[in-house]
């Protein structure tokens, strides 16, 4: 296990349910909204999020001279909860975090109170695969998950062809036209919003470049995601998919197909992102699971 200083915050009392917010890849904690994290504390639960290394205001590597594997960011997230004094949490996952919380629940079932995982895909389903024969149009094999939607595919496509940004107001608007494509077509887009947002992420990360490392760790260790093995996690599983999600459109019936017991909430509108008209929606459904009560 690295050494790598991993930025963290929590909110709400010591002694509430506790959540971790486990973010995807090379995002940053803050992208669970403020206003979502406080909807979760005022319903009574002490809520932990957290910057992964190489994002944010957690420290970054050379990974030249000290490469590692997704198998390191996962125990990133066991090195949270120790230094936060929980031996156990309710993970609550959004996209690849999501595939982190399904691992953690599989292998260290004792440190998962309840699994909740929003936008994923299923551990071992080869979607990192799926996306880049999309992206180089080539056909996907059957039995395959279901592929991003076109409006996805042909923005990654296009970011693949042309000239990377100079500066931080080229940056900046990358990352906008990159979150109107994950927020998905059915509800209003406030880009106002999301300039705010990742004007936020660009100012307080200590290197936004050294996010690639994720998908190099991702190259180093193929092997990460195990498959055959969600029909051991023991943790009450609920799953949750937008209705119009751009990136994985119908994993997570999968997830829950595989999950003994795990119950599929559909977010009518939601794509990929998280963004205030669903926030009421997905806060009383996590404070209802995270309670063991079901709605």
């Amino acid at each position: 296990m690295q050494n790598v200083e991993i930025w963290s915050e929590e909110f709400g009392a010591a002694t509430d349910e506790p959540i971790l917010l486990v973010m995807g890849s090379m995002s940053q904690g803050v992208l669970w909204p403020d206003e979502f994290v406080g909807r979760l504390t005022a319903g009574g639960r002490r809520v932990v999020r957290y910057d992964h290394r190489d994002t944010g205001r957690s420290g970054t590597v050379d990974f030249e001279k000290e490469p590692y594997t997704w198998g390191d960011i996962k125990d990133d997230v066991l090195r949270v909860l120790d230094a936060h004094g929980l031996d156990s949490a309710h993970l609550v996952c959004h996209s690849a975090g999501g595939l982190l919380g399904q691992l953690i629940a599989v292998e260290r079932p004792e440190r998962v109170r309840s699994l909740t995982v929003i936008g994923s895909s299923p551990l071992g389903g080869g979607e990192g695969m799926v996306i880049m024969r999309a992206l180089m149009g080539q056909p996907q094999p059957e039995g395959s998950l279901p592929e991003p939607v076109a409006e996805f595919v042909a923005h990654y496509r296009g970011l693949m062809a042309a000239p990377p940004p100079v500066d931080r107001r080229e940056r900046i608007e990358a990352m906008i036209a990159e979150q109107r494509v994950l927020h998905g077509t059915a509800l209003p887009f406030d880009e106002d919003a999301a300039r705010r947002l990742q004007e936020r992420i660009f100012d307080r990360a200590r290197d936004l470049d050294a996010v690639v490392n994720h998908r190099l760790a991702a190259m180093a260790r193929p092997d990460f995601e195990p498959v055959g093995v969600l029909d051991r996690v023991k943790a009450p599983t609920l799953v949750i998919e937008g209705t119009h999600e751009p990136a994985k459109p119908g994993h997570g019936a999968i997830i829950a197909g595989q999950i003994p017991g795990a119950r599929l909430m559909m977010v009518e509108g939601m794509g990929h992102t998280l963004p205030p008209e669903v926030h009421e929606e997905l806060a009383a459904a996590i404070l209802a699971h995270t309670s063991g009560v079901r709605t």
